[in-house]
């Protein structure tokens, strides 16, 4: 969408948003391309065991056809909501493909959820099918009984325990399907977040949502697509930096990605990745970046083909820059968005030199400033929220099934982030720290609430508080302060038992690394705890001499 041009101001006046009234996410990514180039790669898929097959556009559209029609012999109807809990995977991708077609509304699901947080997004959002694995009928099997409208699972491995095969039901089923007539505006996906407080939500994202990414991810990979260009990303496509900034936009401009889910990623197994399959773009969170340049230091040999690097979810620092020119051959676009409003702001190298401590400017089709309290904007370099303004085709629709939620999301025509930043005279933003208590960590954006509800039902908990703890690798850790019940004596190996309650029950990357036992927390006095003097004794302990 975006017109290549010399200068950021006339990239700016040049561009103008194009979305269609009827517009469907899966005919786009999918059809299009089947049409024009039927036998051109889309997926790369290298499987655990180190398989490669490949996955043209034309398999795409008789896969996603297919399982558009055994979803709604299932009885998936427009609107529904599906679960997709699976890895990066061919079948990952037409499950959304075929959702989308059919006009139901998709559900990415982490595959390292554990069962609470796998029950709260089934339970609340109302899934009636969900499309997994071995592994994941495993975790859902044992809460069916608490899920009364999940009424089919189907399995994608062939030799799992589940009456339904995935396979087996689209064999049957016809390669011909014609797609839902959808509106840009109508409900396409949720994808949860979590708040500061309380349990996650689930952002509700139309089917336009895809189109206002698509400025966005251009301009952080210097105009992409180019000739030649193949992107790859660790993120997990249940999230969306691998769904919505990766995935969907290479295949919207017909760009083949590389698929691999890593037992463990390390800065080895990623350059290994890059060079093997000739990866021309990368999104990499900092953390990944930061284990990569380590690796770097081992090997002399890197021999790379990259043209872009993008990165988001936490600020990149002037030595990281520094290191993706030197090792990577590339300046390293960053940029910033949300789940509920994303990509909205980046830098881009082509157009100009990256600035340090600055993520950049907003993305052209988006209005992005420093507001304060009340909705006003802010004159530069004064600090307050950064907000963007409605009726931008990447915001979301709302909180599903919160519309409280929704409405403390906006003051005036603004979204507010949540994030505290300033904007310099010529529209570069800094991000100055988050007004909320979200923790970032390895690049995930965590909210406590999930962690301390968890960490009180186990038996030997009373209260808890949960903050995130400077670290050098993850920019934060989770740790949790923890009031234990009378009776009960602290321990190490307490500490590992409510560390592991918390992996298996959520995610691993939710569970608190570090734990502290306390007499008591700091407390409003409408019972809230007092987050920020956890933070301030968390940073005061990170600065303590050993």
């Amino acid at each position: 969408m975006l017109r290549r041009t010399t200068t950021y101001d006339e990239l700016v006046r040049r561009f103008g948003w194009s979305i269609p009234e009827r517009y469907n996410i899966g005919v786009d990514v999918c059809d299009k391309w089947a049409a024009l180039k039927p036998q051109a790669d889309a997926l790369l898929y290298l499987d655990h065991q180190g398989r490669l097959s490949r996955v043209s556009f034309g398999d795409l559209r008789a896969f996603s056809n297919q399982l558009a029609n055994a979803l709604r012999a299932a009885g998936v109807a427009r609107g529904d909501r599906v679960g997709i809990l699976l890895p990066q995977a061919p079948e990952t991708a037409y499950a959304h493909i075929a959702v989308y077609k059919l006009g139901a509304i998709a559900l990415p699901l982490f595959t390292l959820f554990g069962p609470d947080a796998l029950e709260y997004r089934l339970h609340d959002a109302g899934v009636a099918v969900l499309i997994t694995n071995s592994e994941g009928q495993a975790k859902v099997e044992a809460l069916r009984a608490r899920l009364p409208k999940l009424k089919t699972v189907f399995s994608v491995d062939p030799d799992a325990p589940c009456k339904l095969s995935l396979r087996e039901a689209m064999a049957s089923c016809s390669e011909i399907f014609d797609a839902v007539d959808t509106s840009a505006e109508d409900p396409a996906l949720i994808i949860y977040t979590s708040g500061t407080t309380g349990k996650p939500k689930g952002a509700l994202h139309a089917h336009r949502v895809l189109l206002g990414h698509l400025p966005g991810v251009e301009m952080s990979h210097d105009f992409f697509p180019q000739s030649g260009d193949l992107i790859w990303t660790p993120a997990d496509w249940a999230w969306i930096g691998g769904l919505l900034d990766v995935l969907l936009p290479a295949l919207h401009h017909g760009v083949a990605v590389v698929a691999h889910r890593f037992a463990r990623f390390t800065g080895e197994a990623a350059f290994a990745m890059i060079r093997e399959f000739g990866v021309r773009n990368v999104f990499l969170p900092p953390t990944a970046l930061k284990l990569m340049r380590a690796a770097s230091s081992r090997d002399a040999s890197l021999k790379l083909a990259l043209r872009s690097v993008a990165s988001g979810g936490e600020p990149l620092g002037t030595e990281l820059l520094n290191w993706g020119r030197e090792t990577l051959g590339v300046t390293i676009n960053e940029f910033y968005g949300q789940t509920e409003c994303n990509m909205v702001v980046s830098s881009c190298a082509t157009l100009e030199a990256a600035r340090p401590g600055r993520m950049g400017r907003a993305v052209p089709g988006h209005a992005v400033e420093i507001v304060d309290a009340e909705g006003r904007v802010q004159p530069p370099d004064v600090i307050g929220e950064i907000a963007v303004r409605r009726g931008d085709p990447v915001m979301f629709l709302g909180y599903w099934n919160n519309p409280q939620a929704t409405r403390d999301k906006f003051v005036g025509d603004w979204l507010l982030t949540g994030d505290m930043g300033v904007k310099d005279e010529h529209g570069w933003l800094k991000f100055e720290g988050r007004s909320d208590d979200i923790i970032t960590s390895a690049g995930y954006r965590i909210g406590p609430g999930e962690i301390e509800d968890c960490l009180i039902t186990h038996p030997a908990v009373q209260m808890a508080g949960v903050i995130g703890k400077p670290d050098a690798e993850r920019t934060e850790i989770i740790k949790a302060y923890v009031v234990l019940k009378p009776e009960i004596a602290a321990t190490d190996a307490l500490a590992q038992e409510i560390r592991q309650f918390v992996r298996e029950r959520l995610a691993a990357h939710e569970y608190p690394r570090e734990i502290a036992f306390v007499a008591e927390l700091p407390m409003t006095v409408t019972g809230k705890v007092i987050r920020r003097e956890l933070r301030a004794l968390a940073v005061a302990e990170s600065h303590r001499p050993i």
